[in-house]
Formats: structure tokens, C-alpha cells, sequence
């Protein structure tokens, strides 16, 4: 399988989705879901801080030489993915306006994990 296919690629995204999860749990938060997908986009975590829904984007490059991985998560990446979380609130019947939430982007390298809070 080359190393840039599709398949070989989601590999990597996963590895790194449950690196950025572990990293997030001994953070306090908690699993709520992984890898929600409909068809308005995927939220690859969604965790739970308190009372607070914590809808996260996990970025990860192999270096910086192209830019750094929170760069990644532009402006039609973020319509996306809000209207993604909109779906996800709508099927758990979960009222917006009364639960705290945040979006969180954990921007990551081999070496390195960042995470953005309420970006």
C-alpha cells in the first residue's frame, strides 16, 4: 500500500485522533464520542469537561516546512465542522442555547501536541 493513499492516510489520522484523545483524557476531559460523521462533516472527538461539550478538530503534520497543523483548520473547515456539531446537538436533542460548549483544535506534530482551547 503506498504511503500517500487514502486508506494509508486514515490510518495515520486515527493514530493520531487516539493520541490526541489520551492526551485530552489525563487532561480531566472525558470520551463522549469519537469520530462523529453525518453528512454536513465529522467531528473527530467529543468530550466532556465538566459540564461543558467539548467538540474537537484534531490536526497533525509530519513538520511545519508547509505550515503549522492549527493553520489547517480554516474558515470552511470550521462552517463545516460548526455545522456538523449542529447536527450531532440536534440528534441528541441537546438545546444549544442551555448547554455550554467550546471547540477545541489539538494541532499536532510527531513531537509536538498543542491544544487551542475555545478557538
Amino acid at each position: 500500500m503506498p504511503w500517500n493513499s487514502p486508506r494509508w492516510s486514515r490510518l495515520i489520522g486515527q493514530n493520531h485522533e487516539k493520541r490526541a484523545c489520551q492526551f485530552l483524557q489525563q487532561q480531566g476531559l472525558a470520551l463522549v464520542q469519537a469520530n462523529y460523521q453525518c453528512r454536513q462533516g465529522e467531528i473527530d472527538l467529543i468530550m466532556r469537561q465538566q459540564d461543558m461539550l467539548v467538540f474537537i478538530e484534531v490536526k497533525y503534520r509530519q513538520s511545519a516546512s508547509h505550515g503549522a497543523a492549527a493553520e489547517y483548520f480554516h474558515t470552511s473547515k470550521r462552517q463545516k465542522f460548526e455545522r456538523a456539531i449542529a447536527h450531532y446537538l440536534h440528534q441528541q436533542g441537546i438545546n444549544p442555547s442551555s448547554q455550554a460548549m467550546r471547540i477545541d483544535v489539538v494541532a499536532m506534530t510527531d513531537d509536538n501536541i498543542d491544544w487551542l482551547q475555545g478557538v
